[in-house]
Parts: C-alpha cells; sequence; structure tokens
C-alpha cells in the first residue's frame, strides 16, 4: 500500500466540510424564503434560526478534532508511518465524522450524537498513539 493512501480520509473529510457549507447556504436561504430571516441576519448572525443553527454548529465541530486529525495524518505520512492499519483507522474516522454529521444536521439526537463523537475522538487518539509508536519503536532493518 502507498504511503500517499492516508490522504484519501483527509480529501474526503475535506469532501464533507464543503458538502456542510452548502447546506449552511440552503438553510439560511430557506429561512429568508420562509420570513424566519431576512439576509441581513446574517450580517453578523448574532440570532441564527435553529434550521441553520444546527449547521453551523456542526460545521464548527468540523473545524475542531479534525484539525488533529488532519495533523496525524500528514506526520504519519511525513514519518513514514502511514500503515494499512492507520488507513483504515482514519477512515473510521471519517466514517464517525460522516455519522455524527448526518445526526447533527438531522434529529441533532445528543443520545445518538455523543455516542458518534466518542467514537471519532478514540479513533483519532488511536492515530496519534499510532504515530508515537512508530517515532519510539525503530523498524527493524
Amino acid at each position: 500500500m502507498s504511503q500517499t493512501a492516508i490522504f484519501w480520509p483527509m480529501i474526503a473529510l475535506t469532501a464533507l466540510i464543503y458538502i456542510v457549507y452548502g447546506l449552511v447556504f440552503l438553510r439560511r436561504m430557506g429561512a429568508v424564503s420562509s420570513g424566519q430571516a431576512s439576509a441581513r441576519d446574517f450580517k453578523v448572525p448574532v440570532k441564527e434560526p435553529e434550521a441553520s443553527a444546527t449547521v453551523i454548529r456542526n460545521l464548527i465541530n468540523l473545524y475542531e478534532l479534525p484539525v488533529l486529525f488532519y495533523a496525524v495524518c500528514i506526520s504519519l505520512y511525513v514519518v513514514n508511518g502511514a500503515s494499512f492499519l492507520a488507513v483504515i483507522v482514519a477512515w473510521l474516522f471519517v466514517a464517525a465524522r460522516i455519522a455524527h454529521t448526518c445526526v447533527h444536521v438531522t434529529s441533532n439526537s445528543l443520545k445518538l450524537r455523543q455516542p458518534i463523537f466518542t467514537i471519532g475522538y478514540i479513533l483519532n487518539g488511536v492515530l496519534w498513539v499510532m504515530l508515537a509508536l512508530h517515532l519510539a519503536i525503530p523498524a527493524p532493518v
């Protein structure tokens, strides 16, 4: 497996972010069309309509924990540590973020969202442990 395989989960997560930006646009346009808000309300969005507020909050989430994901994936690539297992864990993290986003922007059920977030949190931590172990334990020559 090529070390560059670690970039595909990163590309997929970035695609998710672009999709969520599109959803923000659609939800805000819907709020304006329905009269819930005016375009001016979004200049400094102090009062965000609920339909777009949940999507905005999800977008913020996609710039929190995933920042650590991008950093560890790039680090694994740089030190030649993007193993098959690391790539699988990275894909599982992306799957957890997609599931989290789906719940967040639909039902917004904390009962569902919290365990999904926790799984992603743990998977991200596993990637960091894998990086640390790769650095600490020299590969046999």
